[in-house]
């Protein structure tokens, strides 16, 4: 696992804007890459130091999760609400379709600018399940994606000189490839816990009556 680790990200960071269109359809879909692509949109802004190069990666990046989100919606929306508890706990359900009723846009938006450990994919579920309308979903994950990686790549042509000589420390290297290894034992189970739930017959009937899902 120690040589995977940095084989992948070296695969990645050799891909450049693609590598970062893949990586955001992953971690916003079914596989676990918390803080991947901001830290590789810092990381190869630094690098290159230039402000188109620099909408382009935020570009890529947002493209990714929108698509990521894209999949996740293909799956969840057909099963409507009731299909919620197969994807979320009671709790955390209440929690979300609470927020997704009150003011959808706004919580999407909050999900798409907050990093982890702000829970985006349960957002992303209830707001399928809830039928909120797909172009508007797409649009404001979109837009709100651009803003946060638009944001750190300004970070890091300011700062550029300061955090590759920070990212070339041992320590944060090795804090990275934990990360990663991380990750992809996450994802592993995250992979598993989509095919199980996928394979529970669809429950009997909502959870609680079905309201309209919020709009902006």
């Amino acid at each position: 696992m120690k040589h995977i680790a940095p084989a992948l990200i070296g695969v990645v960071w050799k891909l450049g804007g693609f590598g970062l269109l893949i990586l955001g359809i992953l971690d916003s879909s079914f596989l676990v890459a918390p803080l991947g692509n901001d830290l590789l949109v810092i990381a190869m802004t630094a690098r290159s130091h230039s402000v188109g190069r620099m909408l382009y990666f935020a570009l890529m990046s947002s493209g990714g999760s929108v698509l990521g989100v894209a999949l996740v919606d293909l799956v969840v929306r057909r099963l409507g609400e009731a299909g919620l508890e197969k994807y979320l706990s009671r709790k955390r359900i209440a929690y979300v379709r609470t927020k997704v009723r009150n003011n959808a846009a706004w919580a999407l938006a909050v999900a798409s600018l907050a990093p982890p450990p702000f829970p985006f994919t349960p957002f992303i579920i209830a707001t399928s399940a809830l039928q909120y309308p797909r172009k508007k979903m797409y649009t404001v994950v979109g837009l709100f994606r651009m803003v946060r990686f638009t944001g750190l790549g300004v970070l890091a042509l300011v700062f550029g000189r300061r955090i590759l000589r920070w990212f070339s420390h041992p320590i944060v290297e090795a804090f990275f490839i934990g990360l990663l290894v991380l990750a992809l034992l996450a994802s592993v189970v995250s992979v598993y816990g989509w095919i199980k739930r996928s394979r529970q017959p669809q429950p009997a009937g909502p959870i609680q009556q079905r309201e309209p899902a919020a709009k902006p």
